[in-house]
């Protein structure tokens, strides 16, 4: 019994040691979200010498020219690329493409042995890097989308705070991480440069294409246009884009059930035709020659597709 109050002793020490480390490990791991949260742009201007190089480095990574144009001779493919945020430049998708396809054709028609199935994998191939774009502009289109409300919560203080448009927008460009800081970075450099305000804005729309953008970009017009407090102007925009985000995630909520029936409906025949094929692999063996299978198959992915065109057409609500 004597020896409890140094057991008890030790006991905060070790809670004390252990608080103590849990804090250190916390600040480590606060300071490098800060560090991550840093844009693209602000790590580019740490490392090279000028504004005006950044800027220039940025454009051609993004598939624009000097001036900030669009460059290519595929508009729209040119424009997934800027939208996507990859530095692939303004070329290198028209490179990525035939090696994409010639390597799928040269897989597909080895393995399967047929000009067919050659075909098909240059078809793929040329496919595939188009639907990989398409997923990062998603992804960085609706991070952008989720961050916007914010980027003008922080015009609106600093424009109240006495600070022109251009301090507020390059304000933005600072404190925001990507893909919005670097945006709102670009559109600060060009005013920087001699652009007026409204169509730098509009550049930043077009390159990350969603139609918040466009509304804060027409919100702009309006003001160079007519004059007015800018600032109601954009809490109102603000309030308008947080209720448009908050219909979308009740329409994504109302259609879960949907998705995830569709999901279902679509997974579950292929999954039990394999699981049939592997655990049982002489179950098809009577019927797997016969003349029948080839159009039976053809029969349902045609089915397959118009069902999930009409569950697509069922679930997919735009606001």
């Amino acid at each position: 019994m004597a020896a409890s109050p140094i057991w008890l002793i030790y006991l905060l020490i070790f809670c004390g040691g252990f608080l103590a480390l849990q804090a250190f490990i916390g600040a480590g791991r606060q300071a490098a979200v800060r560090v991550k949260s840093a844009n693209d742009r602000l790590r580019r201007m740490e490392s090279d010498d000028s504004q005006a190089a950044v800027v220039a480095k940025i454009r051609k990574s993004r598939s624009l020219t000097k001036t900030g144009d669009l460059q290519g001779a595929i508009i729209w493919l040119n424009q997934l690329v800027l939208q996507s945020g990859l530095p692939l430049g303004a070329k290198s998708i028209y490179y990525i493409l035939p090696a994409a396809s010639v390597i799928s054709c040269v897989m597909l028609g080895v393995v399967k042995g047929t000009i067919l199935w050659g075909v098909i994998g240059a078809v793929a191939g040329l496919g595939l890097p188009i639907l990989i774009l398409n997923f990062f502009v998603k992804r960085r289109r609706n991070k952008a989308v989720i961050q916007l409300p914010e980027a003008l919560d922080v015009i609106i203080r600093s424009l109240g705070a006495g600070h022109p448009v251009p301090v507020a927008m390059s304000l933005v460009a600072r404190e925001m991480s990507d893909p919005i800081g670097s945006e709102f970075g670009m559109a600060s450099d060009e005013i920087s440069f001699g652009s007026s305000i409204s169509m730098a804005v509009q550049r930043l729309a077009d390159r990350v294409g969603h139609d918040d953008f466009e509304l804060f970009a027409a919100m702009i017009r309006l003001q160079e246009r007519t004059g007015g407090n800018l600032a109601e102007l954009l809490r109102a925009s603000a309030k308008t884009i947080r209720d448009r985000q908050t219909m979308r995630l009740r329409i994504k909520a109302c259609s879960a059930e949907g998705r995830m029936s569709a999901m279902i409906l679509n997974i579950a025949p292929i999954a039990l035709f394999f699981l049939i094929k592997v655990s049982s692999p002489d179950f098809y063996g009577d019927v797997s020659d016969s003349n029948l299978i080839k159009p039976a198959f053809i029969g349902v992915v045609i089915w397959m597709t118009i069902g999930n065109l009409v569950m697509r057409k069922m679930i997919n609500f735009r606001i």
